[in-house]
């Protein structure tokens, strides 16, 4: 007998690729705008610095700062232009 069944971190990978069909976000880039959203509130209104940002996303995503960056391109996020990213 075949075992066809998925583990934890299949299903997992699996949740995480696939957008979701209400705005078309995957849950990391959903976690990512709301970090950027929350930071933003918690620095009355500036800019989220990246190296800030990408350590908030750590404590929930493990992935490379370059990945971050793919997600940021992605979603749209730019810089200030003051400092090269």
């Amino acid at each position: 007998m075949r075992n066809d069944s998925m583990t934890a971190e299949q299903w997992q990978a699996v949740l995480e690729a696939i957008p979701d069909v209400r705005d078309g976000l995957t849950r990391t880039e959903r976690l990512i705008l709301y970090l950027i959203h929350q930071t933003q509130q918690e620095l009355n209104g500036r800019n989220v610095p990246t190296a800030m940002l990408y350590g908030r996303v750590l404590e929930y995503v493990d992935m490379s700062e370059a990945d971050l960056h793919l997600y940021l391109d992605r979603l749209g996020v730019k810089g200030d232009g003051l400092t090269p990213r």
